[in-house]
């Protein structure tokens, strides 16, 4: 815990609809942002900065839409952003202020030039101007009832280029009645002790100041720790670091950290423990999956691969981990490879529901494991697979069908137009034998379906098998066309995914092993 007491009052503002948007690849539509909002929303921000009313359509349909109350905010309240007037214009007659002013949203957040070279070169104007027109805008929308932010742009960037003009900015934006002033590291070339500097610096103004990093020198989310303990009582950041460049800071790791570290309470109580699945959700609604290895919320941030790091987390998990994975709704996960010790199979077992207490038991499929991982299978990346392999070494693996054979064959007339692709197979199930014909765009796809068809015989359930991703690995790449394959497959139902492990000596052997384990494993453990 921080001996930093927490301010009285803290912000925790989301710019995932603004900033977060400007990410190279990630386009977010005006139903996207909806339903990002509402998650944002259950999280509990202070604040949600809903994008650039005036400045494109689908920002000023976005702000109509909340005004229509689409999506009724309990604990957030909305932002809009926009930019100080133009020069030469009075606040009260430029368009794009009034849009800010007309959007329906209580607080509005202007971005002005702090650094004397923007003012000068980007902007065209004179230094005093700028000053003019960051007090016209702020006091022009002040009067019209808005709650006023300032992001000053550049600002440490121009405070180590003319430190009295950028104080002077957040002193002008402050008289003019912005409440919070936020100093933004925009090129996000900072690092926390000169970030801790010039925050204890621009505090001594007495205006509530706030902080909005880019993660370009990798220290978004430590610049803006750094920039709290400095007095900054309200953060800037994107949901799973989302934004231009490398990103913004990652608010959900600013938020833990705040919380977990500094010992603040700066979300409603228990928001936090949603932290995991509100990553994931907006990361579907983005299409951009945030990083396995992501701090706190990342699939791989209390995943154990190690035995030495698994025989100790037998005896204490905190051995091990900084935090219990539960407090922000992630879980610990035990991997299993070449790498593994008993201890890695024994706390998979007990994952998974297995009794691995029998040391001798689990010595062997440890083996077997390393064994296999030697041959190119990879279980940590599988637990399907490797959950059919405990059965069996148990001998509690059910056999719901029997394979007897399989074929696939393709065929080209010319060798260059299309091609036709037919696979055949024979299995037993429920104790009928049967041949079923399948035919697909590839070996893969026309395997897939004639399982599909002969095993929906017996078991109707598997119509809602999906096939949802497909990944080849060649293991000897010294060794061209003739090399060895690792195919992984991902399956899901209505209500589960997983993923099976196939090896072969060719791609459609490797990819039948792993596509017939799906089945098996959809079926015996649905």
């Amino acid at each position: 815990m921080t001996d930093h007491p927490a301010p009285e009052e803290f912000h925790v503002y989301d710019t995932t609809l603004r900033d977060g948007a400007q990410q190279e690849g990630l386009r977010l539509s005006v139903a996207d942002k909806l339903r990002i909002a509402a998650s944002l929303d259950e999280l509990g921000v202070t604040f949600i900065e809903g994008g650039w009313p005036g400045a494109n359509p689908s920002d000023t349909k976005f702000f109509e839409a909340m005004r229509d109350g689409e999506v009724p905010l309990r604990n957030a309240t909305l932002s809009a952003f926009g930019f100080t007037r133009r020069v030469g214009r009075r606040a009260a007659d430029d368009p794009m202020i009034a849009a800010v002013r007309d959007s329906g949203a209580s607080v509005a957040c202007l971005v002005a030039k702090s650094h004397q070279r923007h003012v000068e070169h980007a902007l065209r104007a004179s230094l005093q101007e700028n000053l003019a027109m960051i007090a016209d805008s702020v006091s022009h929308l002040v009067g019209e009832g808005q709650r006023v932010f300032l992001d000053a742009e550049h600002f440490f960037d121009g405070y180590r280029t003319n430190r009295a003009y950028s104080l002077e900015v957040v002193r002008t934006a402050a008289e003019a009645g912005a409440e919070v002033v936020v100093l933004c590291d925009t090129n996000g070339g900072m690092l926390p002790s000169w970030m801790h500097d010039i925050v204890c610096d621009a505090a001594e103004i007495g205006v509530d100041l706030g902080i909005h990093c880019h993660n370009d020198s990798g220290c978004a989310v430590a610049n803006t720790l750094a920039a709290v303990e400095g007095g900054a009582m309200h953060i800037q950041g994107t949901i799973n670091g989302y934004g231009e460049r490398t990103g913004n800071a990652d608010l959900l790791q600013v938020v833990a950290n705040l919380e977990l570290k500094f010992g603040w309470r700066v979300l409603p109580e228990g928001a936090l423990a949603e932290a995991t699945r509100i990553s994931h959700a907006v990361a579907a609604v983005t299409n951009v999956p945030g990083s396995p290895r992501q701090p706190y919320v990342g699939g791989s941030a209390f995943a154990h691969k190690a035995g030495l790091h698994a025989s100790a987390i037998r005896v204490d998990p905190n051995l091990y981990q900084h935090i219990d994975p539960a407090v922000v709704g992630n879980d610990m996960r035990t991997l299993v490879s070449d790498m593994a010790g008993r201890a890695n199979i024994q706390l998979k077992g007990e994952e998974l529901g297995f009794d691995l207490s029998d040391r001798d038991l689990a010595s062997r499929i440890t083996d077997t494991v390393k064994e296999r991982e030697g041959r190119g299978y990879s279980y940590e990346a599988a637990d399907a697979s490797f959950e059919l392999l405990l059965r069996d070494t148990l001998d509690q693996l059910p056999e719901p069908f029997s394979v007897c054979s399989w074929q696939v064959h393709t065929h080209s007339t010319d060798g260059r137009g299309e091609t036709d692709t037919h696979a055949t197979v024979r299995l037993a199930a429920k104790g009928k034998e049967q041949v079923f014909e399948g035919e697909g765009n590839g070996p893969v796809n026309a395997l897939d379906q004639a399982l599909r068809r002969a095993l929906e015989q017996a078991y109707p359930q598997v119509s809602a098998y999906e096939l949802t991703d497909y990944r080849v690995r060649i293991l000897d790449q010294g060794h061209g066309t003739d090399a060895g394959v690792r195919v992984l497959i991902d399956t899901s139902d209505e209500s589960r995914a997983w993923t099976t492990v196939g090896v072969g000596e060719n791609v459609i052997e490797a990819s039948w092993e792993a596509l017939s384990d799906a089945y098996l494993y959809g079926l015996i453990t649905a």
